[in-house]
């Protein structure tokens, strides 16, 4: 693994079974690497398997196939008093910040949880004052110690929620969608939280989101997703300002667009069938809804190749 590669996945595979004779083939064949004080967004429809890698990437998730490495270290299938303390370098923050606390416990509770787990303070008073560092990180206060998570509205449940997530310190944070629930002016918000905290504590993001305009705010490098597969990956402008694969475009296009001369023009929709999880298509997944599909995409699956400097996976660009 290269010096500023902070986690690697090689191969990653993630199903489900469904009966005896079908599975959901959630993530297949995923590989690629997360930079050290990066922002890595992960990008692509509901249901396409953003959640289910970032998940499997610390071990939330056990893959079907494949390996997570972080820190030189293999952490797939690590057994658990080894992986201990990898894990506390690797946390979360969920997508909906009314289901990801538990409401019989205080604020307080809440994030003193990972603190005590580990043994980081000597004594609850300790714990107590770590617990108010950690608030006030968060644009918070000792006020809210006591309080309950119904009384709180969503941009400071989710502030409680990334409060939990730096108590450890770690490195790695995946932020599934963490802006989603909330409302447009609370997620700059928190958004910009985001971001201060990632230059005070020298974090690492994965960036899990389906909104577009979100991710060019936020992420370094970008990485389109379609039903389980990699489309494309590089820097940011790279992907908003010259998207070549197919998909990548489509999702750009979708974007509403400010200036009304460019909103008159004709945008690309995407049409045909669109595949299942369940019962993947063969070659190109994204095939049944390419307009520049052709026999070699329907029965050959593209390998991801460097294009124009990012990673590209599509027959339109094959040597």
């Amino acid at each position: 693994m290269q010096d500023n590669t902070l986690i690697k996945v090689q191969d990653l595979s993630v199903e489900f079974p469904l009966s005896s004779k079908k599975k959901v083939h959630a993530v297949s064949d995923v590989s690629l690497e997360v930079k050290e004080h990066e922002v890595l967004a992960l990008v692509g429809e509901s249901g396409c398997g953003k959640s289910t890698l970032g998940k499997a990437m610390i071990q939330l998730i056990k893959p079907t196939a494949g390996e997570v490495s972080f820190k030189d270290a293999v952490i797939t299938n690590m057994p658990a008093k080894a992986f201990r303390d990898y894990r506390r370098q690797m946390q979360i923050v969920f997508q909906d910040p009314y289901a990801s606390l538990d409401p019989r416990m205080s604020v307080r509770d809440i994030i003193a949880e990972p603190l005590e787990t580990y043994n980081v303070c000597a004594t609850p008073k300790e714990t107590t004052e770590r617990v108010v560092e950690l608030l006030e990180a968060v644009g918070l206060s000792a006020d809210h110690l006591y309080r309950y998570a119904h009384q709180f509205s969503g941009g400071q449940r989710q502030r409680i929620g990334i409060a939990r997530a730096i108590a450890l310190n770690p490195s790695f944070i995946v932020c599934d969608e963490p802006v989603s629930a909330l409302d447009v002016s609370v997620q700059n918000q928190i958004l910009n939280l985001l971001k201060d905290l990632q230059e005070r504590f020298g974090l690492t993001y994965l960036f899990i989101s389906h909104d577009l305009s979100v991710v060019r705010f936020i992420a370094n490098r970008v990485c389109v997703m379609f039903l389980g597969k990699l489309c494309e990956l590089g820097d940011t402008e790279t992907i908003y300002t010259n998207p070549l694969h197919p998909y990548t475009r489509f999702l750009l296009d979708a974007i509403p667009k400010a200036d009304p001369h460019r909103r008159r023009k004709e945008r690309m929709l995407l049409s045909g069938e669109l595949p299942s999880p369940v019962d993947p298509p063969s070659g190109c997944r994204f095939h049944t809804r390419c307009p520049y599909a052709t026999e070699k995409c329907r029965t050959q699956e593209p390998e991801m190749k460097p294009v124009e400097g990012r990673m590209v996976a599509c027959h339109l660009y094959a040597e």
